[in-house]
């Protein structure tokens, strides 16, 4: 078993940096969650990779923002700059439900106690920075930062924000994930250019008044114009999602006021040595020590877990994972993979149980192009939809060879897969034989031996128009894979369940819509546990329609459930087996006009 002395945290405290017997701080880091230094949490990331770089880097985690501003205060001004994230959500849906309800708990916070970060950390932490310490320079960070920088809808407060830039007032923010424009920025900083000189990073964002512009740059229409005009904010989002999954990116200009946004491009995906490098930092891979005695919800549910790739093709309409990490599969080493398991057998309570081997989407690990010159012209946000991209080298073999590998250590009795399957992936015919054996024997391998009780699938809905919508498959490969599923448990003896998960009120779905979903998932003999109500969160394709009320790449006018009655009158289909809602569907069948779905859906 592996212990740790409390010096192996970076410091979070005056005293702990006084326990190193540092003078100074090159840089102060200011998180909206608890400090687990781990590899899933982003405070942790940052801070491990610029120590690497020799800094010397500090902590503070949810830092009391009210009152006299002590935590702000408590160690200094730091030499080169202060970093500051909202955490791992954005803060609107870690603290409203969907249906703009204040959430009593928080995940990221020791014991779930709630309160501890305000409404958009990344304008209310560095404005504080700013008022403490106007001259030290301030980068933003994080997926709250990432995904509102530009001009975005903020469905809590019902409207369109400007880029966060413009209310925060931090001198620089990185999008994406962090490490490459980081190391970028210190590089440049430690060779002695002024910060405020740094300009064309990229993967980060800046807020200027006056811009020298460059030939291919993307000018979208500004800020106050897609306040007058929808359809304009529906145009920009195209040219934003092109852009962010391209390999060969524009930069983006966007004017607020009388000042512009720059966006420069993002870095090309991590090279296997560049995404080791960041995972091969030495985490303890718990939380902080004074945590001690209480318990983090969001560590909890992933310390026995391994993130082994980053990015995802899927480009679903209501997903940001793209937007934040691209399409492009960034993609460990085996060898990186088989030290992290390792160092988790080595976990104090570790019991032998793998909760994952995945990553955004569960099987996805080393996929990428056949030929890379089609991959540089692309510029379609999925390599799946709406079909299977012909070029897309989607080979199982190496996944089923992590798998075996883990399986193998002495140490481990199961290990499971926790993360999202794409069984559209598993059941698509390729031309290529030898990819379509690799995906049965990944279907057999992953039911058989790596499903914990449950397997959790998202087909998301079942009518086409709407999957159309979410670029999701045909809800026929569910039915498909359905039967596979019920075929191998019976042939292993094994009594698991398909927990299907579903959404309602997405752009694009009616109520006639959802009584379809409830009448097919009934032959299906489900009864609907993973549900949940759409909720529009910042840079999205479903956020811009439900908005906009336009589909970005075609125009044409979408309809989309906006009122808490609208809303509700889809989410009821959900729980069509429970008798309260019979009465109550069967009106709103009448009402639209659907009765005869009504026999469909009550008959035997």
């Amino acid at each position: 078993m592996k212990t740790f002395r409390p010096e192996a945290w970076l410091p979070t405290t005056k005293k702990e940096v006084e326990a190193r017997g540092w003078d100074y701080i090159d840089v102060i880091l200011f998180s909206g969650d608890a400090y687990v230094d781990h590899p899933s949490f982003g405070a942790a990331v940052i801070g491990r990779t610029l120590e690497a770089m020799g800094l010397r880097v500090a902590i503070v985690p949810q830092p009391d923002w009210r009152g006299d501003y002590r935590d702000f205060k408590k160690l200094g001004a730091p030499r080169l700059f202060f970093g500051v994230s909202a955490g791992a959500m954005d803060s609107m849906i870690n603290h409203y439900t969907a249906n703009k309800r204040l959430r009593s708990d928080d995940a990221y916070t020791p014991d779930r106690r709630a309160g501890m970060r305000p409404d958009y950390p990344s304008i209310v932490y560095t404005k504080i920075l700013k008022e403490i310490y106007p001259d030290v320079p301030v980068v933003l960070g994080g997926i709250e930062a990432s995904l509102r920088r530009v001009t975005h809808y903020d469905y809590w407060q019902d409207k369109l924000l400007p880029g966060i830039l413009k209310d925060s007032p931090a001198d620089l923010l990185i999008y994406g994930m962090g490490e490459l424009p980081l190391k970028e920025l210190v590089s440049r900083l430690q060779a002695g250019t002024p910060f405020h000189e740094i300009k064309d990073i990229r993967q980060t964002a800046y807020l200027t008044d006056t811009v020298e512009p460059l030939p291919d740059d993307i000018n979208l229409f500004s800020h106050e114009e897609c306040l007058r005009d929808k359809l304009k904010q529906a145009k920009n989002f195209k040219h934003i999602e092109e852009e962010s999954n391209k390999q060969q990116a524009s930069r983006i200009l966007q004017k607020v006021g009388k000042q512009t946004i720059v966006v420069n491009p993002p870095f090309p995906p991590m090279t296997e040595e560049e995404i080791d490098a960041s995972f091969d930092l030495p985490y303890t891979r718990l939380p902080h020590p004074k945590y001690k005695g209480k318990t983090i919800p969001a560590f909890e549910m992933i310390k026995f877990s391994v993130n082994i790739h980053r990015g995802c093709f899927g480009g679903c309409a209501f997903c940001t994972i793209s937007a934040h990490q691209g399409k492009f599969i960034a993609s460990r080493s085996k060898e990186s993979i088989l030290k992290e398991v390792k160092e988790i057998t080595q976990m104090p309570d570790f019991k032998g149980y793998l909760s994952d081997l995945g990553g955004p989407s569960a099987n996805m690990y080393r996929m990428r192009g056949k030929n890379p010159d089609i991959c540089a012209q692309c510029k379609k946000p999925s390599c799946i939809s709406p079909v299977v991209c012909k070029n897309l080298n989607a080979d199982h073999t190496p996944l089923l060879d992590i798998y075996k590998e883990v399986d193998s250590m002495p140490e481990i009795k199961r290990s499971f897969i926790g993360s999202g399957i794409r069984y559209d992936l598993l059941l698509h015919r390729y031309a290529d034989d030898n990819l379509n054996k690799a995906a049965h024997t990944y279907m057999e391998e992953l039911i058989a031996r790596h499903v914990s009780g449950r397997l959790k699938v998202a087909p998301e809905h079942t009518e086409d128009n709407v999957l159309k919508m979410m670029r999701k498959p045909s809800f026929e490969l569910f039915g498909q894979f359905k039967k596979i599923f019920d075929r191998v448990n019976k042939q292993h003896g094994l009594n698991q369940q398909l927990i299907p998960y579903f959404i309602s009120s997405h752009p694009g779905c009616t109520e006639a819509d959802m009584a379809n979903l409830a009448i097919q998932t009934k032959k299906l003999h489900f009864q609907l546990e993973q549900v949940q109500d759409f909720t529009p969160t910042p840079m999205t394709l479903a956020t811009e329609m439900y908005y906009t009320g336009y589909h970005p790449y075609t125009l044409e006018k979408v309809y989309t459930a906006h009122t808490k009655e609208q809303k509700l009158a889809q989410r009821q289909f959900f729980f069509w087996y429970k008798p309260e809602f019979r009465r109550q569907i069967t009106q709103a069948l009448q009402k639209i006009g659907k009765k005869d779905l009504i026999g469909k859906l009550f008959g035997k």
